[in-house]
C-alpha cells in the first residue's frame, strides 16, 4: 500500500467508546470480550481520552486474584476511566496519509490515533493497522 494512501482506507470504522465514569472492571471486560487493545473515552463534548490494554494493566492492583488480595485491591476495579485514561489524545483526519499517521505515532510514542471528521469520531488507526497495511502491500508485490 502506498504511503500516500489515507488512513481512512485502513482504519477501524466501528469504534467502541466508553464514558469517563465507566469503571475499570467494565473497561477490562470490554477489552477482553471484544479483543480490542484500545478504547476511546468520549462524553457529550467529544473525545476526552484513550485507554489501552496496558493502561488497564497498570491501573489494576497486582494483588487481585492472589492470596494477598485485600479489599483495597478489589476497590481498584471501580476506578473510573477518567482516572487512568490518556487525556487529550492526538487525532487525525480521515484524509491523513498513512505515512503522516506513522510519523505521528513514532514521534509521540503512542499506539493509536482516533480518526475525527467534523468533530465526530469516525474511526481509529493503530500501529497494528499500519503494519498490516505495509506487510500486505509488500507481500502482494512478491
Amino acid at each position: 500500500m502506498p504511503a500516500d494512501t489515507s488512513v481512512e482506507s485502513i482504519m477501524t470504522g466501528d469504534v467502541v467508546t466508553v464514558a469517563p465514569d465507566d469503571t475499570l472492571m467494565e473497561i477490562r471486560e470490554i477489552l477482553h470480550k471484544q479483543g480490542f487493545r484500545h478504547l476511546v473515552v468520549a462524553d457529550d463534548e467529544g473525545i476526552t481520552g484513550v485507554i489501552s490494554d496496558r493502561d488497564v494493566l497498570e491501573a489494576l492492583s497486582p494483588f487481585l486474584d492472589t492470596e494477598a488480595e485485600q479489599s483495597r485491591d478489589v476497590h481498584t476495579l471501580v476506578k473510573p476511566a477518567h482516572q487512568f485514561m490518556r487525556p487529550n489524545p492526538v487525532t487525525v483526519a480521515p484524509d491523513t496519509t498513512v505515512r503522516e499517521a506513522g510519523q505521528v505515532l513514532l514521534e509521540r510514542t503512542i499506539s493509536c490515533l482516533p480518526v475525527v471528521k467534523d468533530n465526530n469520531l469516525v474511526g481509529i488507526v493503530t500501529t497494528k493497522d499500519l503494519l498490516s497495511s505495509y506487510v500486505g502491500s509488500t507481500t502482494a508485490n512478491t
